[in-house]
Parts: C-alpha cells; sequence; structure tokens
C-alpha cells in the first residue's frame, strides 16, 4: 500500500480505519463488511466532531490536522519549517493527495452511484451542526481544508494549504483545542482536552475595568513573547474572578494562548506537565481556581518551587493564573502570629514561609464586592442585554430582594437573579 511508504506522517489516531479505507478504494478489501464497517465509522467520526461533505476527506483532513510530528509542530504557528523536513513533508503529501482523488462514490454497486451509501457519505448532510469535540471555528475550518485540498491542483498547492492550516490553528491537541486538565494514571501526567467551555468575554463583564486592564496588559506582553507576571486574583467570592480568566483564554485563543486547569492535589505532576509544553509554540497558562490551603496541607510547596525557587527554571511560554477568597492562600493561625512561645521559638519564619507563596506572584489583582450603586448598574446592564422588560424601580426593587437572601452584593448574584426573571418568562 501507498501509506506504508509515508515518512513523516505515521501513527494515526485512527490508523486502522485508515488503513482499511486504502484498502478498500484499492480494492484490496473484498468483504462488503468491511465496506460497512468503514462507513460506520466515518459517520461515528462525522457525529462526534461536527463534520458534513465528503467525510472521506474530512477524515483525511482531521488525520493531518491531528497529527503531531517534526513537521507540523515546525510549522504551527510560525509557518513554512523550511530545510530538508519540506522536501520530506512533501513525499508524504504526494501520497495523501492520490488518497484525496480517490472517488469513494465507485465504491457503490454499478448503477447506484446516486442513491448509494457510499454517495450519501461523499456528500452527508449533518442533522445537527455542533461538535462534540471542537468549537464552531475549529470544526468548520476542518471542512474547508477537506474541501481546498480536494480541490488543490498539485502537491504544491496542497502542501501550502496543510501548512498555512499549522500557521494559523497550529497542530494536534494544543492546535484543534483551548483549554485542558490533568488525568495522573500510572504514575504519569497527561493532558486532556475540555471540550465545553464558557463563552464569556471580558466585554460581558460589567465594571472592574481597571482591574480588567491589568490582567489584560500583562496576558498580551506574555503572548508578544515580553516579559510578564504570574497573577493571583483575589477578592469576594462572585466577583467575576474566575471568569476574568475564561475571558481572556477566549479572546487571546487564536494568538496561540491555552490554559490547563490545575488542581492543588496534582501540585505534584507540575514538573511533567511544564515538561511537555515547554518546546510547544504556545502560550499556556496554569490555571488553579479558588487556591487557598489549610495549615496542614502543605502541597503550596511544590507549587513555590515552581513558580520560583527550585533547581529548574520555569519555561518561557507558560504563566501561572490562580483565583482566590484569601489575599495569603494559606490560612494562618494566632498561633502563627505570636512573637514567643514555649514550642515555636521562631515564629515569625513560620509566618514568613507561608506569606513567600503570595510573593512570587508578580501581579496580584483585587476584586472587591460591589457598593449598592455598582449593583445595581450591574442588574440594568445584565438586563437590558438579556432583554428584560421592566420598569426600572421594579426591577431594582426585585434584585434587592433576590440579593438579601441570595449572597449578597455581588455580580455572581446579579447574574442569577436576572436568571431567574428569564425561568419566569
Amino acid at each position: 500500500m501507498k501509506t506504508q511508504e509515508l515518512v513523516i506522517y505515521r501513527n494515526f489516531r485512527y490508523q486502522e480505519l485508515f488503513d482499511k479505507m486504502e484498502r478498500l478504494l484499492l480494492g484490496e478489501e473484498r468483504e462488503g463488511s468491511a465496506a460497512f464497517s468503514c462507513a460506520n465509522q466515518l459517520i461515528e467520526l462525522a457525529v462526534t466532531y461536527g463534520f458534513n461533505g465528503n467525510l472521506y476527506h474530512c477524515f483525511l483532513a482531521f488525520c493531518l490536522a491531528n497529527h503531531e510530528n517534526a513537521y507540523s509542530t515546525s510549522c504551527e504557528i510560525s509557518g513554512p519549517a523550511g530545510g530538508s523536513l519540506d522536501m520530506l513533508a512533501q513525499h508524504d503529501f504526494r501520497i495523501f493527495k492520490e488518497l484525496f482523488d480517490y472517488d469513494i462514490c465507485r465504491l457503490d454497486p454499478d448503477g447506484n452511484e446516486a442513491s448509494g451509501i457510499w454517495s450519501m457519505i461523499a456528500d452527508y448532510r449533518a442533522a445537527r451542526e455542533n461538535s462534540r469535540v471542537f468549537n464552531k471555528r475549529i470544526r468548520d475550518r476542518i471542512v474547508e481544508l477537506a474541501v481546498s485540498l480536494e480541490q488543490a491542483p498539485s502537491v504544491e498547492a496542497f502542501q501550502q494549504e496543510v501548512t498555512q492550516f499549522y500557521k494559523e490553528f497550529g497542530v494536534g491537541k494544543f492546535g484543534l483545542n483551548k483549554a485542558f486538565r490533568i488525568l495522573e494514571k500510572d504514575e504519569q501526567a497527561y493532558i486532556d482536552p475540555i471540550t465545553s467551555i464558557e463563552h464569556v468575554y471580558l466585554k460581558d463583564l460589567v465594571g472592574y475595568e481597571l482591574q480588567k486592564k491589568k490582567l489584560i496588559d500583562n496576558t498580551e506582553a506574555f503572548i508578544q513573547g515580553r516579559e510578564a507576571n504570574n497573577v493571583l486574583l483575589y477578592g469576594d467570592a462572585g466577583t467575576g474572578k474566575s471568569s476574568s480568566v475564561k475571558a481572556i483564554l477566549n479572546q487571546y485563543y487564536d494568538q496561540g494562548l491555552r490554559i490547563i486547569e490545575v488542581y492543588k492535589h496534582q501540585f505534584k505532576a507540575l514538573s511533567d506537565v511544564l515538561e511537555q509544553v515547554k518546546d510547544r509554540n504556545y502560550r499556556f497558562i496554569i490555571y488553579m481556581d479558588d487556591l487557598s490551603f489549610e495549615e496542614s496541607e502543605l502541597e503550596y510547596k511544590y507549587l513555590k518551587a515552581i513558580i520560583e525557587g527550585g533547581l529548574g527554571k520555569t519555561p518561557k511560554n507558560v504563566l501561572i493564573y490562580a483565583t482566590s477568597n484569601r489575599r495569603h492562600l494559606i490560612r494562618e493561625s494566632f498561633h502563627d502570629k505570636r512573637q514567643l512561645s514555649d514550642d515555636e521559638i521562631h515564629a515569625n519564619d513560620t509566618v514568613q514561609e507561608k506569606l513567600s507563596l503570595v510573593a512570587r506572584f508578580g501581579v496580584t489583582i483585587y476584586f472587591r464586592a460591589p457598593e449598592p450603586k455598582e449593583f445595581k448598574e450591574i442588574v440594568k446592564v445584565l438586563a437590558a442585554r438579556n432583554g428584560i422588560l421592566m420598569q426600572e424601580e421594579e426591577l431594582l426593587l426585585k434584585a434587592n430582594q433576590w440579593e438579601l437572601s441570595h449572597g449578597g452584593l455581588s455580580g455572581r448574584t446579579a447574574s442569577q437573579f436576572i436568571t431567574y426573571l428569564l425561568g419566569q418568562k
């Protein structure tokens, strides 16, 4: 088979389907059950990833878009790799172009091309346009890539289309997803994509303009390759700390920003995570939500070593953004503040040990609970955005009644109140 001659593009995620489809198209696979099995898998992939049009071409385009190798990772974000890599990749793209040139409609029995299974798969119309895995922009771009590769007049044009995709989106899980979580298995850390992200943007967050500007300035410096700091967003609950980080991701994702969510019980795995991302051409935020430690919890020592102070150097393409309701992150006791005691001669050393974690965040941003006037303004803006038609006096009276029994003055309380009103329509 021609695909056995591939040099760079080998060992695909769906390698078995890749090989079976080539055997079918070459006439090497004669059993009807094999054809139906391939058709089934292509349809399942279409539902999972939201593909439409020629599903075989979408599958091939997905294989190219999702394959991390020496060529694709060299091209991500920055463009053509250059040198011998370009020539070796062109060898593989010549084989891929032949795969694209096969007409899958010929797999239908003679005389049944117009209404056969493979004719429908060649012109598939999705029942739903959503994807379980990719956002609409990524899904549409993979489908567009499939069409452009089908129409590529030459191997050189084919390679240019693929390279442009890598430059625009990157490759593999980091190229095709924006957010990730850590999974630990057999004492190893795996970076796993999060497929559903809240679509919140900075313009959606009412107020806190100075806080948002401080966060934007630091993030823009980071993605532009300038010096930037780790960030701690702290303050009252429900004031938009976590939403601000999500909004930053959504705003700068197309400039190569990615986010990896880590929980404090996973801090031991941080060194492994940094090793996996340090050579990728993306900017990674290690995100720690609602970060705080009790006196008995010592995981903060791992975090301190990673941020600053360990023998290893934190990669230039990684920053840590954390949110917390506590300014000092680690609970302090009256015992810590005593100047001297029978069992703690160096009490001040204990306090400094705990405070040193916060000192490792170069930027701290305070989110305070809104004043009553600010809370009313948030309610009015959110009501207008959601098309709630109600007299202002009545709206604010109900909002005041709501916040008294639902957590007090905060942006979250205002948002929940608006959600309640929408549910009453």
